[in-house]
């Protein structure tokens, strides 16, 4: 059974950061994709950053160059770093885990309907 749990959300302003956490338990062997979606209410999830287990990353377009993604090497720890942040940003965090035999992680835009285990979501909220 997979698990993902989120944390690392809160309130900054514009121009600050934050760092979200996914603490995964349950991914074994085989391979696996690694999501960061974010929701705001009325539109679908957006996928913003992707890991695969061969540490393969790759970022929405818009992202790039202020979102990081890392992770422990075992997929079981994976952060989002969120710099230069912008009000636009403002979203429900999300984790989302499955395993994913094509190689890397689906290109960009994700769909995150082929994504099965979730977390229950981080809140970051950005204020001009």
């Amino acid at each position: 059974q997979v698990q993902l749990v989120e944390s690392g959300g809160g309130s900054v302003q514009a121009g600050g950061s934050l760092r979200l956490s996914c603490a995964a338990s349950g991914i074994t062997s085989g391979s696996w994709c690694l999501v960061w979606f974010r929701q705001v209410p009325g539109k679908e999830r957006e996928g913003v950053a992707t890991v695969d287990g061969n540490s393969h990353y790759d970022y929405a377009d818009s992202v790039k160059g202020r979102f990081t993604i890392s992770e422990d090497g075992a997929l079981k720890l994976v952060y989002l770093q969120l710099n230069s942040l912008k009000p636009e940003d403002t979203a429900m965090y999300y984790c989302a885990a499955d395993q994913w035999y094509g190689g890397n992680c689906p290109s960009f835009p994700v769909s995150h309907r082929i994504f099965r285990f979730w977390g229950q979501g981080t809140q970051v909220t950005v204020s001009s």
